[in-house]
């Protein structure tokens, strides 16, 4: 089971929904970096569920650092962080036996564990383990801010609303609008629209069903010169990572689909020179020339699928017997996780950068 990413910065996850503890273990850290317990808690918070929007089960993530930390900097050996899963419900998901849930990872779980996986809240698949990512991510995210590179998503699309871009904000108000989108609860630019988007959230509740939407994410600060051609490109590595999070099923650097159909004279970016930096005229490239950082920001953006937990009845099958069944998902679920699993798009590309730079510079590169 891989559970595994990084090459100089290894990232392992592990734990179950309804298991005693998830964590994880982050090694090949620099030594001397600062854990900022306050900052942990932050970024935990905004995955945290909040209101009606959310599920109701809300964990309390009283985390333990276990390991490579010694007065508040870490050693340069694995850190290990468990999170405590205290307000689980394990009933509720015996009362639906072994019925599929439409859209989950129940069936194809038990073609490759046969049977023996631990399908309470969904197990190792659940969105639940993505506390331990966020809790590690928030680690890297502190090293990378001191090097001036700094990482924020916003709800870009939630049914038929459509936030404002981050290519409708000018590049040196890129990071004042990064640092307001990150204090937020629901992250959106515009708040007219966040008010929009919260109410399209209710409406699919009350209609026991569910909604998805979109995230675009910026990275700045990022120096020109990092990243691999071909299979270790930065797209493709953070594609990888982002593409483990639950609920992502598209990924798109810069202007990607949107423009490609148009001509080579007007999706190219320009270079230009601006008091001795290079940097583009645009940014339709997403910040990558050839599978390396050109020095401008990353742009990305993420499909985040629907919540598969609805509370409508649904056709599916029984995993015992392979008879045709219905089910009804009993349980605490969320109508929308796009406003969650922003802060964990966040933790992973942070754990990704840290790893592409550690292994551009050394790690040295963080302490020095």
């Amino acid at each position: 089971m891989k559970n595994t990413f990084g090459q100089s910065l290894q990232t392992t996850i592990f734990g179950e929904s309804h298991g005693p503890f998830i964590g994880v273990v982050l090694d090949g850290l620099a030594p001397g970096i600062e854990v900022n317990d306050d900052f942990i808690k932050e970024r935990l918070s905004l995955r945290r569920p909040n209101g009606a929007i959310s599920t109701k089960r809300v964990e309390a993530d009283e985390y333990q650092i276990v390991s490579g930390v010694f007065n508040n900097k870490t050693t340069g050996t694995p850190l290990c962080i468990l999170i405590p899963n205290t307000n689980t419900k394990s009933a509720d998901y015996d009362k639906t036996g072994r019925v599929a849930r439409p859209g989950h990872a129940d069936y194809t779980a038990m073609c490759k564990y046969h049977g023996f996986e631990d399908y309470r809240g969904g197990g190792h698949f659940s969105g639940r383990i993505t506390a331990a990512i966020v809790a590690g991510g928030a680690i890297a995210q502190s090293a990378l801010s001191k090097k001036g590179i700094e990482i924020g998503s916003h709800i870009y699309k939630l049914s038929d609303i459509t936030d404002t871009s981050f290519d409708e904000i000018d590049n040196n108000e890129l990071v004042k609008e990064i640092s307001v989108l990150n204090k937020k609860e629901f992250a959106v630019i515009d708040d007219v629209k966040s008010e929009k988007m919260m109410q399209a959230i209710l409406d699919a509740a009350k209609d026991a069903d569910s909604v998805g939407g979109v995230l675009e994410t910026a990275i700045t600060g990022l120096p020109a010169g990092v990243g691999e051609p071909w299979f270790d490109s930065v797209e493709s590595v953070l594609s990888h990572v982002l593409f483990s999070v639950p609920g992502i099923k598209g990924v798109q650097f810069g202007a990607g689909f949107d423009k490609v159909c148009e001509r080579g004279s007007s999706f190219n970016d320009a270079f230009r020179n601006e008091d001795g930096k290079v940097v583009t005229a645009t940014n339709n490239n997403g910040g990558v020339n050839g599978g390396i950082t050109n020095g401008m920001p990353i742009i990305i953006k993420c499909a985040v699928k629907p919540t598969p937990s609805i509370y409508k009845e649904q056709k599916s099958i029984n995993l015992n017997t392979l008879d045709n069944s219905d089910i009804a998902i009993e349980g605490r679920h969320d109508p929308a996780i796009i406003h969650r699993a922003r802060v964990v798009v966040d933790s992973v590309c942070a754990l990704a950068v840290y790893d592409m730079l550690a292994a551009r510079f050394g790690t040295d590169y963080f302490v020095n």
